[in-house]
């Protein structure tokens, strides 16, 4: 997929700029086994409570937990969940809060009521005062928001709709962002998108998506068609749809739209995976990722939340996790010799909607070429199968003084890399028995070759794939190592 650790080095050095509808999240657990007396209602028998900082503010809290640094502008009530917000903030060594005053409204604050035994939501009671702020109030959020735009890589807009991003906010926030070339990630709650025009990257759910195209989409045809539509009327560069356990779909304005498969979990709870995707998006995107990776990012960050109860927050080791699930295998359990191993993962992976991407070599001894290239390979799939010829298979193309390593070892040493999902072994001189199984969505070589002389261009174009071919490091080759050691050896 990506350097996972390369990325988070860059996440770590970025500040993001978040401004939004904050909110108290409350969460009272307990167990239900009566009906009241009273009234048909459940008595819920408390056991615990929990509380967070909810909406925009649990969008400041993932980008720190991801490891960014965040300014968060939002507004608050004269009242006790207003104090309770601003000292859980302050406790955040990440998170530089700017916090508007408003003594007209009261602080938003949501109560959940959940059974425990069974997960569910059973009620939900609001505080709230769902209309925008006053001319002078929203002219306090503008100036808690400008003087931090030349300091930060990338601003947030987190929409809830409870009157901090008000029409003028936005667009002071929007112009002046895009006067000084910042990019302006929007999580929109008003149907009418045109009110965000200028905006880098919309990010409506299934359901926004439908109020704002007034008609429900069909497949991923109808969304770019829709997202088009929108991209013309908002003046924006990209559309992310986000489709629950479906997925996500993005459709930048230039290039071909990108699809990621929701990632199986067991899901506990949706409470602010909105919220997570936003924040994932935004730190990706400010060290400097492109489209597809910073989608793929969000869509790990997703998944980890949901698997949470709560409106809880993703860390880096959760997240890598997510992202390189066989990293974390020992090397034996990701080396297939049996063709019907090999048939049941892949069915496995195309069930999930994973994209498998193919390379293959002998790895005799590996070096930083190699591991470039694997890197790079992963970055253009989900899950990443390597080619390895057997021990008589090198033979025959390098000589009987090769292998230097036999087949285990080399298939060892290569799924204890984390770029690597699966080595696949194979006993002729090319792989395209194992290719013609395999129909991997994306082929990748060295740019040593050219398409026509990648083995298996031809099967995987057939269906619907594509070769790639990835710079490779100079100065790096087995065959010139092996020499020099034997020579040295000498």
């Amino acid at each position: 997929m990506f350097d996972f650790d390369v990325l988070s080095n860059a996440i770590a050095r970025q500040t993001v700029l978040c401004v939004g509808d904050l909110m108290l999240d409350e969460f009272v657990y307990g167990e239900v086994s009566r009906i009241s007396p009273e009234a048909p209602a459940p008595v819920i028998a408390v056991q615990r409570s929990e509380t967070d900082v909810g909406g925009a503010g649990n969008v400041a809290r993932n980008i720190a937990s991801l490891g960014a640094r965040c300014i968060f502008v939002g507004l608050i009530g004269e009242d006790d969940a207003g104090a309770r917000l601003k000292a859980a903030l302050e406790r955040e060594s990440l998170i530089e809060s700017m916090l508007v005053c408003d003594p007209g409204r009261p602080t938003t604050r949501k109560v959940r009521f959940v059974s425990e035994h069974f997960s569910t939501h059973m009620l939900r009671a609001d505080w709230e005062l769902a209309k925008p702020a006053s001319a002078d109030i929203e002219q306090k959020l503008i100036d808690a928001v400008l003087p931090h735009l030349p300091n930060v890589g990338v601003v947030l807009l987190s929409d809830y709709a409870k009157g901090v991003l008000t029409a003028r906010v936005i667009r002071n926030i929007i112009d002046a962002a895009r006067k000084l070339g910042k990019p302006v990630i929007v999580d929109p709650k008003n149907p009418n998108l045109a009110v965000y025009r200028g905006a880098t990257l919309l990010k409506p759910n299934s359901k926004e998506f439908n109020e704002a195209t007034r008609s429900r989409f069909g497949g991923d045809k109808g969304i770019a068609e829709a997202a088009q539509e929108i991209m013309q009327l908002a003046d924006c560069d990209a559309v992310l749809v986000t489709q629950s356990e479906h997925g996500m779909t993005l459709v930048p304005r230039q290039g071909e739209p990108i699809h990621v498969a929701g990632i199986p979990v067991k899901v506990r709870d949706v409470s602010g995976a909105g919220d997570t995707v936003a924040a994932a998006l935004a730190v990706t995107f400010a060290a400097g990722a492109d489209w597809e990776t910073a989608l793929r990012m969000a869509n790990a960050a997703a998944a980890v939340a949901v698997s949470k109860q709560g409106a809880a927050v993703v860390t880096p080791t959760e997240l890598r996790r997510k992202i390189l699930p066989h990293a974390f295998l020992a090397a034996e359990e990701k080396i297939v010799a049996d063709g019907r191993d090999l048939d049941a993962q892949l069915r496995e992976w195309r069930k999930q909607g994973q994209k498998i991407g193919f390379t293959n070599g002998c790895f005799d001894i590996l070096h930083p070429g190699h591991v470039k290239l694997l890197t790079a390979a992963r970055a253009a799939c989900d899950r990443l199968i390597v080619g390895l010829n057997s021990d008589a298979s090198v033979r025959r193309l390098k000589g009987e003084s090769r292998p230097v390593q036999n087949e285990r070892a080399r298939a060892e040493v290569l799924a204890a890399l984390e770029a690597v999902d699966l080595v696949a072994l194979f006993e002729e001189d090319t792989p395209i028995n194992l290719i013609t199984r395999i129909k991997p969505s994306v082929l990748v070589k060295g740019s040593d070759y050219t398409r026509e002389q990648v083995v298996g261009h031809e099967v995987v174009e057939a269906h619907g794939g594509e070769v790639r071919l990835v710079d490779i490091l100079p100065g790096f080759s087995t065959t010139s190592l092996v020499n020099r050691a034997r020579g040295n050896g000498a």
